[in-house]
Order: structure tokens, then C-alpha cells, then sequence
């Protein structure tokens, strides 16, 4: 039975884009999370698929130069997000990398959720999720919500007119809709910045 269950699990897995995260929540038709997880560990054990953290898997991309890769902290910070019906937004080093402000590529990230608290080590990366308040994820636009907390990390007083360029610059790439929501979430030294892309963008 348990054979059974292992088969029809890799065959789904196998059905998935190389660099998918899964769980053993997502084969429960097959059995109970238990029965499940115990599968994918023997799955794991032949090679068949590769355990990225505790309870996380998924099947490596291929690179010419590096091998198997594993996937980003932000594909697996959204697959988990979508499992646990969480939303997430980064904040700090992370959200500053991500838009530019930072060349620093953080070894951990850090994610704002109105969903469970938890800290998952992936090698020598770590993904943490941090409980806050509804309002800080109740963003709409990603790049309005990365802005949002990357001036946040930065703060008011050390914030650049370099650094407010750039926010400005790629706020301009944000829907018309999704910044006049998410403005009113912003603090009021942040909601000027957002109304000059505002402004530019003829809105």
C-alpha cells in the first residue's frame, strides 16, 4: 500500500515544473500527512526528489555550471504562503535588495505574515517568518508593498535622494489602483514619496 502510495505521488511530482516546492499537505488524497511524508523521505532517499528544509521538497533545476539548484527563498516563501493561506510581504535587507537599494544579497529573509510565526533553515540560508499586524500586508501591489518596507529599513533619516529615485522609479511600474490603496498604509513620510510616482505617473 504504502509502494502505491510512493508511485503515485512521484508521478505527480513528476507532472511539475523542475524547481516546484511541495509538501506532504499537497498528497493527501493519497493518504494521511503522515503516511505521506514518509513517502517523500523514501522518494528523497533514492533521489528521486530533493529535501530542501524540514518538510519541504521539491524536484532541482539543472544548471550547466552549478548542478542542482535549489529554489529561491522567495519561491519557497511563497509556496508556503499559498499552503498555509498566509500573507507575506518582505521586509528589511531583503525588500532593499529586491528593489535595488542594496547590493547586499542577504543570507536570511525576512517576511512579514498575518499567518504562523516560524524560522526555517535552508543550508546555510534562513527564511523567517515574522506575525504582524493585518495592516502591514494588507497591500495589493508587490512593488508598492516591497517600497514600503524597504523605506521602512532604510528609515526617514537615513534614506538618500539616490534611494528615492529609485523607489520613485519603479513605483511608476505599480497599477494606478493598487498604489492609491496602498498609500493610505504607508507612513506619511513614505506617502510623499509614493505621491511624486503619483504625480509622474499622470495619476
Amino acid at each position: 500500500m504504502s509502494e502505491n502510495i510512493e508511485c503515485k505521488i512521484f508521478e505527480r511530482i513528476k507532472k511539475a515544473k523542475r524547481g516546484v516546492v511541495f509538501f506532504a499537505s499537497d498528497f493527501v488524497v493519497y493518504g494521511n500527512s503522515n503516511t505521506c511524508s514518509k513517502a517523500l523521505e523514501r522518494l528523497t532517499k533514492d533521489g528521486k526528489i530533493m529535501r530542501v528544509a524540514r518538510g519541504v521538497y521539491t524536484i532541482p533545476r539543472k544548471s550547466k555550471y552549478f548542478g542542482h539548484v535549489t529554489p529561491s527563498l522567495e519561491t519557497i516563501a511563497e509556496a508556503i504562503a499559498r499552503r498555509d493561506k498566509a500573507r507575506i510581504i518582505p521586509t528589511g535587507l531583503f525588500a532593499e535588495n529586491a528593489l535595488g537599494l542594496s547590493t547586499q544579497i542577504p543570507m536570511k529573509a525576512v517576511y512579514l505574515t498575518d499567518g504562523a510565526p516560524r524560522k526555517i533553515i535552508i543550508g546555510d540560508r534562513t527564511l523567517l517568518f515574522k506575525r504582524t499586524t493585518p495592516k502591514n500586508v494588507a497591500v495589493w501591489g508587490k512593488i508598492s508593498g516591497l517600497a514600503i518596507q524597504a523605506l521602512k529599513s532604510i528609515g526617514k533619516d537615513r534614506v538618500t535622494d539616490d534611494d528615492i529615485e529609485k523607489i520613485i522609479a519603479v513605483l511608476k511600474q505599480e497599477s494606478k489602483e493598487n498604489l492609491a490603496n496602498d498609500i493610505k498604509l504607508a507612513p506619511d513620510w513614505i506617502r510623499k514619496i509614493i505621491r511624486k510616482a503619483q504625480t509622474n505617473n499622470n495619476i
